[in-house]
């Protein structure tokens, strides 16, 4: 070996050394939607109070119309969250104008969003997350993409001027990973980002690490759960669990979605089902709304099904209330992680 080569060998040695001890010694927060602890009652300030408890940086809480429309409240629970150290994301509904969850009642979808983006602002984040809709948009799901493309178009110099993009959930029932990156790169990504949700994949035939494989390069933030996905006579059945019950493998996603999206939090968004969902894929009518699905993404949910077993709901105690059994599931969730991300 020369000297050059030598010089050259070590320098990249001692390159790949800084960039490993760095990926090792970056400290990977952890945050949690309002959602994971429904049935608690929680209003936000005390939603903020028990993550501090448990030690989680990072909160998505949705807010009722009455406090976004009150700058003063929106500030009090950044203020709040400021004080315990929490960073704050937004959990926003439709933009959707034809979806069967927007509430006109509740204002035009430019009014809607203003609102958001504006609530958004205050407690500093970079995006929120929103929703086309779900299982009832699925039949005529290219219509409503279409009216969303139209409507977020319209809506654009006011987004890009807030400074808060909208991350848009992957979510369980609407928009299959094609079609969601069809759509933001229709809408524009300095407008419209992902928030990538690893549990709604099996709802939409997929396998997570594909959508996650289609959409990591637009997610701005994220939603974590487990899946177990297994076959029964009528098709295919998936149900989500708590981290580390499922079979699609959950930590090689928490790896791919760290090492693709570095700084990040990795939020639980933890819904325990009580009841599989299942896809009745030997029914012909049941692919109605799934025709444009390739035999190629399909495969690789069958694939994860051929290798599942059943993984049934084990009865809530009857002393125990749903809201305790969601506190103790994100606990054990939470302990999950951060063991994982002690071996990462």
């Amino acid at each position: 070996m020369d000297r050059r080569t030598f010089v050259l060998g070590t320098a990249a040695a001692a390159l790949h050394a800084t960039r490993l001890s760095s990926w090792q010694s970056a400290a990977v927060e952890l945050g949690s939607i309002d959602g994971s602890v429904g049935g608690n009652q929680f209003t936000a300030a005390q939603f903020l109070d028990y993550l501090a408890t448990i030690k989680l940086t990072w909160a998505m809480i949705s807010l009722p119309p009455a406090v976004l429309d009150d700058e003063a409240a929106v500030r009090q629970v950044r203020d709040h969250a400021d004080r315990l150290g929490i960073k704050l994301q937004l959990a926003h509904g439709t933009v959707c104008p034809t979806a069967r969850s927007f509430n006109p009642q509740l204002g035009t979808l430019e009014a809607q969003v203003t609102r958001a983006l504006k609530a958004s602002q205050i407690f500093g984040a970079r995006c929120m997350r929103c929703v086309l809709g779900g299982d009832p948009e699925r039949p005529q799901i290219e219509m409503h993409i279409e009216n969303m493309i139209a409507a977020v178009r319209g809506l654009r110099s006011r987004i890009v001027d807030s400074g808060v993009k909208l991350a848009v959930e992957n979510h369980g029932g609407d928009l299959q990973a094609r079609e969601m990156k069809m759509m933001i790169e229709a809408v524009g990504r300095d407008v419209m980002g992902v928030c990538l949700d690893s549990g709604n994949p099996v709802w939409m035939l997929e396998d997570p690490h594909m959508t996650l494989e289609t959409l990591i390069s637009y997610a701005e933030t994220c939603h974590v759960r487990d899946s177990a996905v297994w076959k029964v006579p009528e098709g295919i059945a998936v149900r989500w669990v708590n981290m580390g019950e499922g079979n699609v493998d959950i930590d090689g996603w928490i790896r791919k979605f760290i090492q693709a999206k570095p700084g990040l939090p990795i939020i639980f968004e933890n819904l325990v089902s009580a009841n599989p969902r299942v896809h009745a894929v030997y029914d012909p009518k049941f692919w109605d709304n799934w025709r444009r699905m390739p035999a190629s993404e399909f495969s690789r949910f069958v694939a994860i099904a051929e290798k599942g077993t059943p993984k049934l709901a084990t009865p809530r105690p009857a002393a125990k209330t749903a809201g305790q059994q969601r506190i103790e599931d994100l606990e054990t969730c939470v302990r999950y992680t951060r063991d994982l991300l002690r071996r990462i």
